[in-house]
């Protein structure tokens, strides 16, 4: 079904001949398309990648489309990201703009010196998240990216290349203190032999600015990249990102033991599927001698479609959910910590409802049950399903 938008006082639908031209023109001119799947139509915005032209969602206005329409998203209250919304993240629905606030420096002083850096909080919870996690921001780039979304209809795999130009067009749409996230944020890009020289001095200009001065503040970036390998160094370890040869990460043997312990499940995830990726979300420096230094880090494992999956159940979920036609999205935890419920996925254009996946682990306690059943009667407009993982084997999906 073709898509209708009302841009200026046009109403156009994706099929129209003219279509391209009218979004270049809103484009030049700031006009904001809007989709007209409902009787009161929903704002969105305007993308450029290279010559071409795209119709994007506003942030977290997929609830506000028409569950038919390719646009609509399952509530956000599904996932992590409901308790972020108005703290941690701060909408401008004018310039659909997101305004973060992390709970990391991207400033050091001192010497650079790695943490382990902990992306959530596995003790108490607490009513209020005020600030986004390292891991938090990996999840909300890879959401806001549309990374979290899949369907068999999409033939092949996502390759580095894809991933990056998703992650730097969401980053685009986010600040940090009144600056843009995406000059702080540094993605390789595809490493070419032919091209060597011309990366290595595309990301000499790109670090420049963060090389340790003799005194004062350090300025970090921000860096994501998929892990090649972690290897040893004369002290401490050194983390080896592909597309980025013949520049490590260091990372001290103490802080390298917390991660182990922290990412573990990720870890041996990773270790058991030659298909998985091993994402990397850091902050970094470099010293006066160009070595870069990592200050946090989180990880996190993606299936072979670049899904997130946090452990064994949810590979068996994103496995059989990849096989089917229809669209599914993968649910993120953000800031939350293991012993609360979130959707692992949803399919949001099923019919009659869209349906919200849930799994509960073995040693779900009754606490987590009672938050399960608060967060189902809270969307009644969403079907619930429910995979009791201690009592047998996945129930079928429910497809229509």
């Amino acid at each position: 079904m073709s898509r209708r938008y009302r841009i200026g006082q046009a109403i156009v639908t994706e099929e129209d001949a003219r279509f391209g031209a009218v979004l270049a023109e809103a484009y030049r001119t700031r006009q904001r398309p809007i989709c007209l799947c409902g009787d009161t139509g929903v704002a969105m915005y305007i993308a450029r990648n290279g010559d071409q032209f795209l119709v994007k969602r506003m942030p977290l206005s997929g609830s506000e489309h028409d569950p038919q329409c390719h646009s609509y998203e399952p509530p956000y209250e599904l996932s992590g990201l409901g308790p972020l919304i108005g703290g941690a993240i701060q909408l401008d629905p004018d310039s659909g703009m997101a305004a973060l606030k992390l709970d990391f420096s991207l400033s050091k002083r001192g010497a650079v010196k790695s943490t382990g850096g902990a992306a959530q909080d596995e003790g108490s919870v607490k009513n209020e998240i005020k600030k986004l996690s390292l891991r938090g921001l990996l999840h909300y780039l890879w959401h806001q990216g549309g990374l979290t979304e899949w369907t068999a209809h999409w033939a092949g795999k996502r390759h580095w290349f894809q991933v990056r130009s998703h992650l730097i067009e969401a980053a685009a749409t986010m600040t940090v203190k009144g600056g843009s996230l995406a000059e702080r944020l540094f993605i390789p890009e595809n490493f070419r032999l032919d091209d060597k020289a011309g990366i290595e001095q595309r990301r000499a200009a790109a670090l420049g600015g963060i090389r340790a001065p003799a005194s004062g503040p350090k300025k970090l970036m921000l860096l994501i990249g998929e892990v090649k390998e972690f290897a040893s160094a004369r002290s401490g370890r050194k983390i080896v990102v592909k597309h980025m040869p013949g520049f490590p990460l260091m990372i001290e043997e103490s802080a390298w033991r917390r991660l182990q312990k922290r990412y573990a499940a990720e870890l041996e995830l990773w270790q058991a599927n030659d298909g998985f990726h091993l994402v990397v979300i850091a902050t970094f420096g470099v010293t006066q001698s160009g070595l870069a230094s990592i200050d946090e880090v989180a990880l996190m494992s993606a299936s072979e479609q670049w899904l997130p999956v946090e452990n064994t159940d949810e590979q068996r979920l994103v496995e059989r959910l990849s096989r089917l036609s229809l669209k599914s999205v993968k649910g993120l935890r953000f800031n939350l910590s293991s012993t609360q419920p979130i959707a692992a996925a949803t399919l949001p254009h099923r019919r009659p409802r869209p349906a919200a996946l849930y799994i509960v682990p073995p040693d779900a306690d009754d606490e987590f049950e009672a938050a399960l059943s608060e967060m189902i009667a809270a969307r009644g407009d969403v079907e619930p399903w429910i995979w009791r993982v201690g009592e047998g084997e996945m129930p079928p999906i429910p497809i229509g």
